[in-house]
């Protein structure tokens, strides 16, 4: 039977077989070849929808549990915890499978072909910590499983991107840079003949929801009283409002997990003590409103124009918490938030050439996947590092599932 690559993605995810001798991305859903990496539990309808449904059901204000980014609790207790996700008791690893099962199922209603193996991407390193790693691997093979896979074999992502990455001359060297939602890979890798081969491999656990957290907690969690002061309860003294509750709520992932009573009483509590209440007051809002993730996709699509060519600046538009609620987001000021990102990510590239024993110079082209690679500040961060390079741009999007199908369909 054929093996189904699959890019699960912590922002998007895709799948791909071979045809022709060529990969060929199985349409998920309205004709789109990548997936939203997100799940939606319909507490009124009493079912689960996936993807592009999942982001609409939250933007429609149903009334239910949206998740998303769950690649990026892998290998963390969170995983294996029951919890209550609508009318059932589930752990994240079941909201895992059932969305894996449904990529699965769309792609076999699609092919006409039934696909007991998969053929997975996976980041270098989930986790610096090699036993976080190893369980963040043993999460996503359980995962696949109880999706409905009997096998299930993983593929670094940049080692898969480096597959598909071309024309790239013969004897050429090449260094894939696969930028995703929450990790940042990295192959080092010289063309031979039909194919290439891997000199070196690297990851850190940097990616496009790290982005996301740090413009957040820079520019949305003040409106919402981050930084401000409240007064003690007893006496004169004011002392500055706990940061771990913006952090998390800046945090995708974490987001779902905020809406509880014990929550929305602490924040109660604080807003009669707030120096500025009016900040406190859109929290409170955000709390009761489970508005956490609206403030998330405005955020990332600040960021989105921000780091267009033309104007060059953005908005975080906030109006679901507050009336004309809005932030101004520049390029230039965006640039300034992430830059440490940018430098830990050049020196991870750095860090892939020397296991190589190579030096920049050596590198012919830069390839750049994943969404996240198409921030500027990224691609003139890695332009600078390797100046002799070329610089290809091709579909970010698909680079790392084209090379899973082509590797898919070299399977036994």
């Amino acid at each position: 039977m054929p093996a189904l690559g699959i890019d699960f993605g912590t922002s998007n995810s895709a799948a791909g077989v071979v045809v022709g001798g060529k990969p060929y991305l199985i349409p998920l859903e309205q004709g789109l070849t990548t997936l939203p990496t997100a799940v939606f539990f319909d507490v009124a309808a009493r079912r689960t929808v996936f993807g592009h449904a999942a982001v609409a059901a939250l933007t429609d204000g149903r009334e239910g549990r949206f998740m998303r980014a769950l690649k990026s609790v892998l290998g963390t207790p969170l995983m294996r915890e029951k919890r209550q996700v609508g009318h059932e008791r589930l752990t994240l690893l079941d909201v895992v499978a059932r969305f894996l099962a449904e990529l699965k199922e769309r792609a076999e209603a699609h092919t006409g072909q039934r696909f007991d193996t998969a053929l997975s991407g996976r980041p270098v390193r989930f986790h610096p910590d090699p036993d976080r790693d190893a369980r963040a691997a043993a999460d996503l093979s359980d995962c696949y499983r109880a999706a409905g896979f009997a096998e299930v074999r993983f593929l670094f992502e940049p080692e898969a991107a480096a597959l598909s990455a071309g024309p790239i001359p013969p004897g050429e060297v090449g260094l894939i840079v696969d930028i995703g939602g929450g990790t940042s890979d990295f192959s080092l890798f010289r063309v031979e003949g039909a194919g290439v081969r891997i000199l070196a491999s690297h990851g850190v656990r940097i990616g496009g929801t790290d982005f996301d957290r740090a413009l957040s907690v820079a520019h949305a969690m003040p409106l919402m009283g981050m930084g401000t002061d409240l007064r003690a309860e007893i006496g004169p003294a004011v002392h500055t409002a706990p940061q771990s509750l913006f952090l998390d709520l800046a945090t995708w992932e974490k987001i779902p997990f905020l809406y509880t009573g014990e929550i929305r009483r602490d924040v109660a509590r604080m807003a009669k003590l707030a120096v500025e209440p009016d900040k406190f007051a859109r929290l409170v809002t955000v709390l009761e409103m489970e508005l956490g993730h609206d403030i998330a996709f405005a955020v990332e699509r600040g960021k989105i124009a921000a780091n267009a060519p033309e104007p060059g600046w953005g908005a975080i538009d906030l109006r679901l918490v507050e009336t004309g609620l809005s932030q101004h987001l520049t390029g230039d000021q965006m640039a300034r938030d992430l830059v440490r990102f940018a430098q830990q990510i050049g020196d991870a590239a750095h860090a892939t050439v020397t296991q190589a024993d190579m030096t920049e110079a050596d590198v012919a082209v830069v390839v750049f996947v994943g969404g996240s690679s198409l921030l500027s500040l990224i691609q003139s961060e890695l332009t600078d590092r390797f100046p002799r390079a070329r610089m290809q741009r091709g579909d970010a999007f698909t680079g790392v599932v084209d090379g899973l199908a082509i590797a898919a369909g070299r399977l036994d």
